[in-house]
């Protein structure tokens, strides 16, 4: 069982019937219609969230992603081809990074910070949508072998671990936008080139426990996410087999 399952009994009930929603392993690659599903899941939620990193670029007084072509909901402007290779192989990518000039935004000092939150806020968005599918298609009855609620459970995982993931304060994170602009005055430059220039070797860091030690940062952080934040919400838990 992946590091991040939640079991259904360790969970606070909400004030609703508690959904599990069983899915198969996404990276089997005995099963190559999952992994499909897994990675048209991965493009839609990635695509979302970098257009709305766009345009919230663009509704800020910058142009630079809209002349780029980024303010738009066609996948192929936003897909990075080696982050689709490790979606499939590792079960985890990315897209390609929204252009933004910080010096064309109406709000200077917290503009990037709007930027970057319109991408996690998309992704809590898509989860919410996928929650309520799913919570309507199980009441209609649809059975979880269904293609398109094996499609939403992996819509709504994905979701929920793009938001938490991207709210982390590290760079290149989106959550680290907001730590920069705190420490935007001359007294932290030193500060903020540590956290611009040793960001990813963090992220890696931390990323790279999980073989080291066996212990899975984002995991525990993904399961309280989930336990705290999405579970009483919608009362649905997705556990992959």
């Amino acid at each position: 069982m992946p590091a991040y399952a939640i079991i259904a009994e360790t969970l606070w009930q909400p004030p609703m019937e508690t959904i599990i929603l069983r899915v198969p392993y996404y990276l089997d690659f005995a099963a190559p219609l999952a992994i499909l599903l897994w990675l048209a899941a991965i493009v839609l939620a990635l695509s979302l969230h970098e257009f709305c990193h766009a345009l919230a670029a663009t509704l800020l007084g910058d142009q630079t992603a809209r002349l780029a072509g980024r303010l738009s909901l066609n996948p192929l402007v936003h897909v990075d081809p080696l982050g689709m290779v490790m979606a499939v192989v590792a079960g985890f990518g990315w897209a390609r990074p929204v252009p933004f000039n910080p010096y064309n935004l109406r709000v200077q000092q917290w503009g990037p910070t709007l930027v970057a939150v319109a991408g996690p806020v998309s992704n809590f968005l898509q989860a919410t949508v996928a929650g309520i599918a799913i919570r309507l298609a199980t009441g209609a009855g649809v059975p979880e072998s269904n293609l398109l609620m094996i499609f939403l459970g992996y819509y709504f995982l994905i979701n929920v671990g793009l938001f938490f993931f991207n709210l982390l304060p590290i760079p290149p994170l989106d959550g680290s936008k907001f730590l920069l602009d705190l420490l935007a005055g001359p007294q932290y430059a030193r500060a903020r080139f540590f956290l611009e220039t040793k960001g990813p070797l963090i992220l890696l860091l931390i990323l790279s426990l999980q073989y080291l030690i066996g212990i899975s940062v984002f995991g525990i952080l993904f399961s309280l996410v989930y336990r705290y934040i999405f579970f009483p919400l919608f009362g649905i838990v997705v556990q992959v087999l």
